[in-house]
């Protein structure tokens, strides 16, 4: 596997050309630096592609284990960096900003080694189930598999909206899935396999144990633990930027939570809103209870008769029995 020569990397100067439209300014230093990290990479590889790439035969057989540091970061081309490093931008913005640049950054690391060990799991069930050795020698490079992820994570947080693709309006819960299909077959020499053990290590951390684990490693060897019990909730819309105040998740909502394990860079976080001056530090269920109880005291007034109301039911059994006995009172 050879990098293709090119007498100017016009790739390479079209993603310049949009780093710079963004502004460096603008983009969080986790995903600025994996940009850069990239880009240098592929200026100066520290091996040639052949001897970068991972495969079956080259990682597992040989225990040529730095191929899974190797191999996310090296690019077969101009082109191949400057559609992965695009994606990554605009990825890398929006949830370096949700989740913290060093949670972000945790991230990208586990991704980049577990979308790896993914890939070779894959191979080497094709190889075994199929019965062809040749899945065992296929050899791939480059950051897509961590994109994908990381696509996942990104659709995760914006449930509800749209991801064109091929010009057809797809649910984002299905966009990877139909981008995957659409790149085997439209994009000759991708990596199927590279790009679904990004899928499957992304839903690993939505819908499996992935985040959980990554929690409790990162508090074993974190000196600052407390920062690890933050949690952040989110809006229907996706939004990160207004957080409750409801301790264990609003209820409701547990898919819209996330953790900054170290809480969120000041560069970008916004003051915190103490919302108990509004709520007296009530859950919402006790909201309700007194909501409910003053609605009724005042209808109690309005008509000079008493309350006849218990408030160690349920809200909807009280009000059933408050209205059953405001009738017979009649």
């Amino acid at each position: 596997m050879q990098r293709r020569s090119r007498g100017i990397n016009i790739g390479l100067i079209l993603l310049l050309a949009q780093i710079f439209n963004v502004g460096i300014n603008n983009i969080p230093p986790v995903t600025l630096a994996t940009l850069a990290l990239n880009t240098w990479l592929f200026l100066n590889p520290v091996k040639p592609l052949y001897d970068s790439c991972i495969s079956v035969e080259k990682c597992y057989q040989q225990k040529d284990w730095q191929r899974l540091l190797l191999s996310p970061f090296h690019h077969v081309d101009d082109w191949h960096l400057y559609f992965n490093m695009a994606s990554m931008l605009w990825k890398g913005i929006n949830l370096e900003r949700r989740l913290g640049s060093r949670w972000f950054a945790y991230v990208i690391t586990t991704f980049s080694l577990l979308t790896g060990v993914v890939y070779l799991l894959l191979e080497l069930s094709l190889a075994a189930f199929l019965d062809e050795p040749d899945f065992q020698r296929n050899c791939a490079v480059g950051f897509s598999g961590v994109l994908f992820a990381l696509k996942v994570l990104n659709n995760h947080y914006c449930p509800g909206s749209f991801v064109n693709v091929l010009g057809f309006p797809v649910p984002s819960r299905y966009a990877c899935w139909a981008e995957l299909v659409a790149i085997h077959f439209f994009t000759p020499g991708t990596s199927f396999a590279g790009h679904l053990a990004g899928i499957l290590v992304g839903l690993m951390y939505t819908q499996g144990p992935l985040k959980k684990i990554m929690e409790t490693c990162a508090g074993i060897f974190s000196s600052d633990i407390g920062y690890l019990r933050q949690q952040y909730y989110f809006n229907n819309s996706g939004s990160s930027r207004y957080r409750d105040h409801y301790p264990h998740g609003r209820p409701g909502y547990p898919g819209y939570q996330d953790h900054y394990p170290h809480g969120r860079p000041g560069y970008y976080e916004e003051a915190p809103r103490n919302y108990d001056a509004y709520t007296a530090g009530l859950s919402e269920e006790e909201q309700l209870e007194r909501a409910l109880r003053a609605s009724l005291w005042d209808q109690g007034n309005t008509s000079n008769n008493p309350p006849l109301c218990e408030f160690g039911l349920s809200p909807e059994e009280e009000m059933r029995r408050c209205r059953l006995r405001r009738f017979d009172g009649q």
